[in-house]
């Protein structure tokens, strides 16, 4: 792992349920960005968008000890503010129009841009790579040279992957699948592929409250 990453969030986790205040500064550090590019998506006013975010907060201190899945914590992040950034509007009972010049449309207080990615979208994609990095890092030495040997470029034939890893060419297309298989199963990734295979009503819809945990 590079030197530069940030430490695992379920190293982070655990040391901030222990008590640990700097992992805490750091959670708060890494995670915030992530809250404020949902907030404004809302357009709130800065007292709620404020209230937003400490509400996160506040929500994940109460259920930091019980967190299952810690590398599904930016997921929940993600999801818990954008619940309660509906909860404000519809508190305040606001009114969002269709742009018909732009084709910009705010639909249950989320404002999209046709062609932009959501800020918190590529948020996520940044944590996904992370532990996509975690994950490989944490294969045998093995699956990874395979996996790595299968990205080659120019792209590397069976007969040579074969050759330079001194295996049968009739085993390289199981073991590539065993190692994508182990690779999916680590728990730094887990979390991304059971969410990305889940119905959108488990993947946290606008319709549903926000999850008592990740």
């Amino acid at each position: 792992m590079n030197a530069a990453d940030p430490p695992p969030i379920d190293v982070l986790v655990a040391a901030a349920t222990a008590g640990d205040e700097d992992a805490w500064a750091a959670l708060v550090s890494r995670f915030t960005p992530l809250i404020w590019s949902v907030v404004s998506g809302f357009h709130l006013r800065s007292g709620d968008a404020a209230d937003v975010n400490q509400t996160v907060w506040l929500r994940l201190v109460e259920h930091l000890p019980r967190l299952r899945e810690p590398a599904a914590l930016p997921m929940w992040i993600a999801k818990t503010a954008r619940h309660e950034c509906l909860r404000v509007l519809r508190t305040s009972r606001r009114t969002w129009l269709f742009d018909p010049l732009t084709g910009s449309e705010a639909v249950a207080g989320t404002w999209t841009e046709p062609g932009a990615a959501p800020v918190d979208d590529r948020l996520l994609q940044a944590e996904r790579q992370h532990a996509l990095r975690e994950a490989f890092a944490q294969l045998p030495s093995r699956c990874q040279e395979l996996l790595g040997l299968m990205l080659h470029d120019p792209p590397l034939s069976y007969d040579e992957i074969g050759n330079r890893m001194g295996m049968p060419v009739g085993s390289v297309g199981p073991t590539r699948g065993r190692c994508l298989h182990r690779l999916r199963q680590c728990p730094a990734l887990a979390a991304f592929v059971n969410a990305a295979a889940a119905p959108s009503s488990e993947r946290g819809d606008r319709s549903e409250p926000a999850p008592t945990r990740p």
